[in-house]
């Protein structure tokens, strides 16, 4: 086996379970960009997603139009947008 073959198979699973428009949920408190906390349960719509999927901008409506950037792990799916 070429070391190339077996990199791929050493390579974790795309994270990237989210996608821009999908409704989420907070699974953890996260800070807003402008140091506001939200709560764990707090749901808000995904505006970003980064380096495939580790990292989320997320936008709330409470307080109105807040938004944070959220680990992939912090999150938990609601409704995936439409097509």
């Amino acid at each position: 086996m070429t070391r190339e073959a077996f990199y791929h198979f050493r390579q974790a699973a795309p994270l990237d379970t989210f996608r821009d428009l999908d409704r989420v949920q907070l699974t953890a408190d996260a800070a807003t960009d402008d140091g506001a906390t939200m709560p764990a349960g707090s749901e808000g719509i995904v505006l970003s997603v980064y380096r495939d999927g580790v990292a989320y901008v997320v936008e709330f409506a409470e307080p109105l139009g807040s938004l944070a950037t959220v680990h992939g792990a912090s999150l938990r799916l609601v409704e995936r947008a439409t097509a």
